[in-house]
């Protein structure tokens, strides 16, 4: 069975953050992104997300690269091949090295439109399992001390599961000592986007004492070499993020011993087929996964948590309610989180509908290809 693709919408919008978010590489406060519609011509509708930002800071890619690969290749791919699965879209993007946001954003689409033609749920598409998840928060660099521990009181009282810092040299060790003080037993973990080196392994060592569930990504952020000397002589599991680009990053960065954790992105990676090859493998070689996130709306949001639906997802992971980054999100119900919990969507694809009123709102600009 085909999956005949009729138009393609790409939406671009703009939302502002209820909160300024800051990690060691830089602070937003707005975010561009595209929502992707993929339609069958039969009334069933598919969407993806893209998760670049405007500037380089994470990957290479940004908003206005990842428009240029989707208009400019990749729709052309889709306008010249059938699909009858959406794990063909990854081989067929095969020819267009990296991008990997990009290519996701209309992967993403095709997986949620597969699902709803099946009428199955985009969870029971990529064979989850659980029913709910569970979910933790990433606190971006605050400006003191005594506002991050706000934050994290308003976090615990919310009931999330995990408690995620950002670290960089300057606020780290100080900080890990504060939050431990008022808080010694709670699931605590570092998120450092590379920040450091191997100059400075005597003081990520000092990590150890503040009993972390993890440290991601303290080295460079296309390294798996460094991380494999640094992970032989701390105790604290290193998780890796921005290292993992592909199912074989992750296969040589498990042979090299160079984490103990994998924080899957389905941006990061190129999207769900890719995602979950990485899963199996980090299943079958007993690595623990978690869902990261990249400040999306509610389409992005409810494919992280069809992925998180697989079994290997066994921490908590970054999927946090809209409510916590956005005034108002795009889909309906919006994305809520209880007793640190979400349940996982029944409903046929990504078991959110778009609430178009709010969609509109933030619509910056659109684009269609017919078929």
């Amino acid at each position: 069975m085909t999956i005949p693709i009729k138009k393609i919408n790409l939406r671009k919008l703009k939302m502002q953050l209820r909160n300024p978010f800051s990690t060691s590489f830089g602070s937003m406060n707005d975010r561009e992104f595209f929502i992707t519609e993929v339609a069958d011509g039969e009334g069933n509708y598919g969407y993806g997300e893209s998760v670049a930002f405007k500037e380089p800071w994470y990957t290479e890619e940004t908003v206005q690269t990842n428009e240029h690969i989707m208009t400019d290749f990749l729709i052309n791919i889709l306008k010249d091949n059938n699909l009858t699965h959406p794990k063909d879209v990854n081989k067929l993007f095969g020819s267009i090295r990296r991008n990997n946001m990009a290519k996701s954003a209309l992967e993403g689409a095709i997986w949620d439109l597969y699902a709803k033609r099946k009428n199955i749920s985009l969870a029971q598409a990529l064979g989850g399992t659980q029913k709910t998840i569970d979910v933790g928060i990433s606190i971006g660099i605050k400006t003191s001390i005594d506002e991050l521990l706000n934050v994290i009181e308003q976090a615990l009282t919310d009931g999330y599961k995990r408690i995620k810092i950002k670290v960089k040299p300057g606020w780290d060790v100080n900080v890990l000592k504060e939050v431990r003080q008022h808080y010694p037993d709670i699931p605590l973990m570092v998120d450092a986007n590379s920040a450091y080196t191997l100059k400075d392994l005597e003081h990520l060592r000092k990590f150890d004492e503040y009993r972390l569930m993890m440290i991601e990504q303290p080295l460079a952020h296309d390294d798996i070499v460094d991380h494999a000397k640094l992970q032989k002589v701390i105790e604290t599991p290193i998780c890796l993020d921005e290292s993992i680009h592909s199912f074989d990053d992750a296969r040589k960065a498990i042979a090299l011993g160079s984490c103990k954790i994998i924080n899957i992105k389905i941006g990061r990676v190129g999207g769900l087929s890719e995602s979950k090859r990485i899963h199996d493998y980090c299943q079958a070689n007993n690595i623990a996964v978690w869902c990261g996130g990249m400040l999306e709306s509610g389409v992005g949001r409810a494919h992280n948590i069809a992925l998180t639906s697989l079994p290997q997802f066994t921490l908590p992971g970054d999927t946090a309610g809209s409510a916590n980054y956005w005034h108002e999100d795009i889909v309906k119900p919006e994305v809520i989180v209880q007793n640190g919990t979400i349940q996982v969507p029944d409903k046929p694809g990504i078991g959110y509908e778009l609430n178009e009123e709010v969609l509109e709102k933030y619509t910056i600009d659109t684009k269609s290809f017919i078929f």
